[in-house]
């Protein structure tokens, strides 16, 4: 099995570790404000990817950080008048349903960086003892100069980042290029520390988290294409000066993303939730679009490419319709199986593992139009379970193939709002009705502290 490691910049042997376990670490959400579609992307990539791999019976140790501490965290909760850990909880919550929605595998761990200060702390101690981060003024910062190989993932040359970045000037900084480890101030959340009551700078956050869940090395570490300049760079830098260990084996990043060819961004108003988005669309529709491309390849979102995902999954919820499979079947190994696991092998070929799924659902259609049931069993058994690992085909076919119908968006808030009433008066058995009413369109409600959500079945 070969992955594609951003370090070296070309394809290499997946070898899982001594224990035989694959470790992967995912930066996760910085929780300031909902998740967007381009979230989506990069989260639903890895979950695939952690799918496949237990697919093949490899064990995968999977964490995914969220980073509850940070500038923007501290903005936003200015700009709202919240407390920042009211702030950071709600929007947690927030995008566990969202992730929940889109049908993803929680991870084995999720840490917090408010919940690991110590480690971080002690991190950085060790940093300072080293030589290689130092403390003359207010903040602790990190000397890039003391580690040689810096800019090897991003393949850059210390001229060519101090000339290509916007780096802000520091009177306090040996090198512009220097970055902080721990932020004195004793404004929002703050800690105390040896330099003065303070919180963490963003990188060491994810060092210390993602070495207190897997060790000083393992296997992957993996995030967004933004991300690999400066976050994973610096978290390289920093991580292997303190244990002298090979810090990730195998650095894995996601394409970006854009809405109709353009950059999303809420100043051009084309910034996509992923809660909106699953208003629109049913989750697997999502699910299909966004990992119909390659993982690292760039992705366009836009109308008609969900409705050509829409279509292409229509054709294979067909294929299936209308066959009575037993879920505790085993899949039969054909030579699908064998042509599915090759493309997934290869740095996990999402469109070519998908040329292959509707090569089985042709096969399964004729099949039928033969009348040959026991075939069509096996085929879409097959089918089914091949599917399993992209999330697909998961669903009842006639509830999917009823899903795609268009919903008057008014008429749903309505319900809701005459729901709400209806609570609020102690009738609960009329907002017991409206809500099965609406599931019977297809349509979840979600309750929450800032009130219902509503998404596509």
């Amino acid at each position: 099995m070969k992955i594609f490691n951003s370090l070296s910049g070309k394809k290499e042997d997946l070898s899982p570790a001594e224990t035989g376990k694959i470790s992967i670490y995912v930066c996760g959400m910085t929780v300031y404000d909902d998740c967007h579609i381009g979230h989506a992307k990069t989260f639903l990539s890895f979950d695939m990817i952690v799918r496949y791999l237990r697919s093949k019976n490899i064990e995968v140790n999977y964490i995914r950080n969220i980073t509850d501490v940070d500038d923007k965290i501290l903005m936003r909760a200015e700009e709202t008048k919240q407390d920042p850990s009211v702030l950071t909880n709600r929007y947690v919550e927030r995008m566990t349903s969202d992730f929940n929605a889109l049908g993803m595998i929680s991870p084995d761990k999720e840490p917090r960086a408010t919940e690991n200060i110590q480690i971080i702390l002690e991190l950085i101690n060790k940093l300072i003892e080293g030589g290689y981060a130092y403390h003359e003024g207010k903040d602790v910062y990190f000397s890039v100069e003391s580690f040689p190989n810096y800019g090897k993932l991003s393949n850059q040359k210390m001229d060519e980042i101090l000339s290509g970045a916007r780096i802000e000037i520091d009177k306090e900084k040996k090198n512009p290029a220097d970055f902080v480890l721990w932020k004195r101030s004793d404004e929002g959340l703050a800690w105390d520390s040896p330099w003065g009551k303070g919180r963490p700078g963003w990188h060491i956050e994810c060092s210390a988290m993602s070495m207190d869940a897997l060790g000083e090395s393992f296997d992957i570490h993996a995030g967004g294409s933004d991300l690999k300049f400066p976050h994973h760079e610096n978290e390289i830098a920093q991580s292997e000066s303190a244990t002298g260990n090979k810090f990730a084996k195998y650095w894995m990043h996601t394409g970006p993303l854009r809405i109709d060819k353009k950059k999303m961004s809420k100043s051009l108003d084309n910034f996509l939730t992923i809660r909106d988005a699953l208003k629109n669309y049913p989750y697997e529709i999502i699910r299909y679009f966004l990992l119909s491309s390659h993982y690292r390849s760039p992705v366009n979102y836009s109308e008609a490419s969900l409705e050509e995902a829409k279509a292409a999954l229509d054709r294979l919820y067909t294929s299936i319709h209308d066959v009575d499979i037993s879920k505790e079947e085993v899949a039969a190994k054909g030579p699908h199986t064998e042509q599915f696991q090759q493309a997934m092998d290869d740095d996990f070929n999402v469109p070519e593992a998908l040329a292959v799924l509707f090569d089985l659902a042709k096969a399964v259609n004729i099949a039928k139009e033969n009348g040959d049931q026991e075939r069509t069993k096996l085929l879409v058994n097959e089918l089914i379970h091949l599917s399993k690992p992209l999330g697909l085909l998961q669903q009842d076919p006639e509830i999917f193939l009823k899903s795609g119908v268009n919903v008057n968006e008014s008429e749903i808030e309505a319900l809701i709002d005459k729901r709400e009433k209806a609570r609020d008066s102690g009738d609960y058995s009329a907002a017991d009705g409206i809500r099965d009413q609406l599931f019977e369109q297809n349509i979840i409600l979600e309750d929450s502290k800032e009130g219902t959500f509503w998404r596509r079945r």
